[in-house]
Parts: C-alpha cells; sequence; structure tokens
C-alpha cells in the first residue's frame, strides 16, 4: 500500500472513532476527543474555567448530556439521542415533561427539503432546549401525548482545547487549527482533526525549519480562549492554517488570509496551481472557521483556511447526511498531501544573498555543473542556479524565483542547496 494510500485509510479509521462521539463547545465529548487524538500525538491539554474573561468574551457553563429521547405513549422512542448525538439541541438544557404534539413542535428541528436528514443545530448562549429528527419521522407522529427527556447539565466548568507542538530550528510559528466542537459530523469536522493530527505525525518526522503549533480548540470561543491567553506569543506565528471539511469529494478551496498577500497566501496559490489539482482560491471574508479570529484587525494574522467544499457550500453540511460515507480516505490522503507541499515550500522559503555579485561566477570549477550530469532535467537545474544567482539580492525569496522563472520550487530550492555548499550564497 502507498504511504499516502496507507494513511488515507489510517485518517479514516481515525474518523470512525470520532464520529459517534458528541461533541460540543465544552464537556466530555471534546475531552474523549481529546483523548483519542493523544494516543496519536501528545498533546497538551488546557482547562479554563467558567467564567474567565477572553477578550471580549467569557467562557461558558460546561454542558454534558447522557441521555435524550422523546417516546410516545406506548413508551416507544420516536426520537432517540442514543442513536445519534445529532437530535439534541446543542447545550439543551434539561427537561423532564408530557406535553402534546402541538407544544412539542415548538422545540422541534427538521428539514423539509431534505426530509430523511436529520439537522444539526446549537443553542450555546441562549438558554433552550430542542430535538432535531428527520421531517419523515415528525410526519407519522400522531397526535397526542409525548414524553420528553434530555437528561443534561450546565453547570460551571471549564473550556477544554489541548495544543502539540513539532519544535524546529527557529522559534517562529506556523499555528494549525482545527475545531473540536461538532458532534457526529464527518466531514465538518472530525475530517480536519485527523488530517491535522497525521500533518503533526508527518512533520514530526522532520526537522522543520518554523515550528509547528497545532490547536486543537472549540469554534470560535475555542480560537478567542487560546488568542486571549498567547498574547506574548502571537508575534511569533508568522504563519497559519485552519483546516476544515477535509474529506469530502470536492475540490480544494484555499480562503486567503485578510491581508491576502501573507506569505501562506502565495504558498498556497503556488503549490495548488503548479499541481494542476481542480481547486479554488477565494479572497477573505469575516465569517467562517477561526481564520476569522486569527485574523481579526487588532491580530490580523497571515492564517489563511483550507478545506475541500467550503462551508455551507454542499447540501450534506450541518446534517445526518455529513457521514462517514461522505468522506473517503483519498480525500483525507489528499487534502494531507496538499498541506505537505505548501509547508515544505514554506520551510524552505528563503531569501539568499548572491556573495558573488559581479559578473556570473564559475560554476564548473567548482563541480556545480558536474553534480548535474545524467539528471533528467540537468538544463532546467542549470537554469535554477542561473537564476537564484541573479535573484539573490536579499530582497527576492525562492518562491519569487520559482514563479518569475516558471521553474519548480523544488528545482529551485535544490539549486539554492548546492550554491549555499560551494559559498556562493547565504540565507
Amino acid at each position: 500500500m502507498a504511504p499516502m494510500t496507507a494513511a488515507g485509510e489510517e485518517m479514516y479509521a481515525l474518523v470512525e472513532r470520532l464520529y459517534p462521539l458528541c461533541r460540543s463547545i465544552t464537556g466530555d465529548g471534546v475531552r474523549a476527543t481529546l483523548d483519542i487524538v493523544g494516543e496519536y500525538i501528545p498533546l497538551q491539554v488546557h482547562e479554563v474555567p467558567t467564567g474567565t474573561q477572553v477578550l471580549d468574551w467569557t467562557v461558558p457553563q460546561e454542558w454534558n448530556i447522557r441521555d435524550a429521547y422523546i417516546a410516545d405513549t406506548t413508551g416507544n422512542r420516536v426520537v432517540d439521542f442514543a442513536e445519534s448525538s445529532l437530535h439534541v439541541l446543542g447545550y439543551s438544557v434539561p427537561v423532564s415533561a408530557t406535553m402534546p404534539l402541538a407544544e412539542l413542535r415548538e422545540h422541534l428541528h427538521t428539514l423539509p427539503e431534505h426530509p430523511n436528514w436529520v439537522p444539526y443545530r446549537t443553542s450555546y448562549y441562549k438558554p433552550e432546549w430542542g430535538f432535531c429528527l428527520a421531517q419523515e419521522t415528525l410526519d407519522a407522529m400522531p397526535d397526542g401525548e409525548y414524553e420528553v427527556r434530555i437528561d443534561s447539565t450546565l453547570a460551571d466548568g471549564h473550556l477544554t482545547y489541548a495544543e502539540h507542538v513539532v519544535p524546529g530550528q527557529v522559534p517562529d510559528e506556523v499555528i494549525v487549527s482545527c475545531h473540536v466542537c461538532h458532534p457526529s459530523l464527518a466531514n465538518d469536522n472530525v475530517a480536519g482533526i485527523a488530517v491535522a493530527t497525521f500533518l503533526a505525525r508527518a512533520l514530526a518526522e522532520q526537522t522543520p525549519y518554523y515550528t509547528y503549533r497545532f490547536l486543537f480548540a472549540p469554534g470560535t470561543i475555542g480560537a478567542i480562549t487560546w488568542l486571549a491567553r498567547n498574547k506574548e506569543r502571537v508575534e511569533r506565528v508568522k504563519h497559519g492554517l485552519v483546516l476544515a471539511c477535509a474529506g469530502d469529494p470536492g475540490g480544494l478551496t484555499y480562503k486567503q488570509s485578510r491581508r491576502g498577500d501573507a506569505e501562506i497566501d502565495r504558498v498556497m496559490r503556488h503549490v495548488l496551481a503548479a499541481s494542476e489539482r481542480p481547486h479554488h482560491v477565494t479572497e477573505f471574508t469575516p465569517y467562517g472557521y477561526d481564520e476569522r479570529q486569527f485574523c481579526s484587525p487588532g491580530f490580523n494574522l497571515g492564517v489563511g483556511s483550507l478545506t475541500r467544499t467550503p462551508y455551507a457550500g454542499y447540501p450534506e453540511y450541518h446534517t445526518s447526511a455529513d457521514n462517514l460515507d461522505f468522506v473517503s480516505p483519498e480525500a483525507m490522503a489528499d487534502t494531507l498531501s496538499v498541506c505537505r507541499e505548501a509547508f515544505a515550500v514554506l520551510d524552505r522559503n528563503r531569501r539568499y544573498l548572491n556573495l558573488s555579485p559581479y559578473g556570473e561566477p564559475q560554476l564548473g570549477r567548482r563541480g556545480l555543473y558536474d553534480a548535474l550530469g545524467g539528471r533528467s532535467d540537468t538544463k532546467q537545474a542549470q537554469m535554477a542556479m542561473l537564476w537564484v544567482l541573479n535573484l539573490s539580492d536579499g530582497e527576492h525569496s525562492l518562491l519569487d524565483v520559482a514563479e518569475r522563472s516558471g521553474l519548480p520550487f523544488d528545482t529551485v530550492a535544490a539549486a539554492a542547496g548546492a550554491l549555499h555548499g560551494a559559498g556562493l550564497i547565504k540565507a
């Protein structure tokens, strides 16, 4: 089995394990998720108490749920949380009552346009309770009395998030973020968790230039909490990528940072174009995933977002149809591969200074031409050396060289390595 195929199968197996868990912005579902991820990579888990001020927000009460159902007069559970964590409105307050269907309807959420799908709905910051169910299930419910039970707790506790750090040669950081707050949604965002986990494992097998910090946190409030608790570290974050919707059959989409010209934006555009994969590059908007927190004007970090089909861009989004059949090992392997390709460029994208800038240095007597003998791309490699020498003025990066010359970045980086080894350029 090829390495990427094997990684795809392993990521899918992780998705299968994580998929059934009831996650939310707080609670034991998040902890259980991080426990499983912690079997693959070491995690530093943080617990932030309810009531903690984080920027303009406050850490909410912790929500946990044990059971929930709607039962008819015979005791038959018409809707059962045990069958799917999507069946309960996220953050539902506890309820134990008997009521007629007419009253119960006010607390039911369906998707009439997709009558056999169950929607995903939440009420994080407004005390409420409810159930999500298929429209066809609701249509089959006769008028009458129903027992309604939500065995949940909403109490002071903690918000939980975790970090994994891959040490680099320099303290400057690349942040990779994914959200861990969604319940049984395979693409959004269990696939993102899986890709981030295996990306961390792949980087740990190398000695990267940058330090890579992986953040597994609940959406919005988790990223805000991390930013509030790491203001002194934010200046080290030079690049970043938010991962989501990483396993669906669509092509890749890269959403640029607020800056639009951040280095990660250029790298992702270059890698996607050079790979000839079907893809889209979109402008930044202040809506979406946690790139909007990292790119808020006070921080304005160079953080973009990589998805396959973007949020709300596929009918299955935030429904029970975003299930294990909707994601594939092949799609996750492809997303992982693009991340690895992009970070390989980012890690090697340096500016060099030509130490022999007056005229063209004699490459032959330094053995540089001989070193290219027998290569199938000898002429391309020679041109790369000439381009690197010409543009190594301290202002142009290797990505600038690759884009201006039209040569592959790997060829340009290899040429720079050879010239650096020969003492002709310095970083």
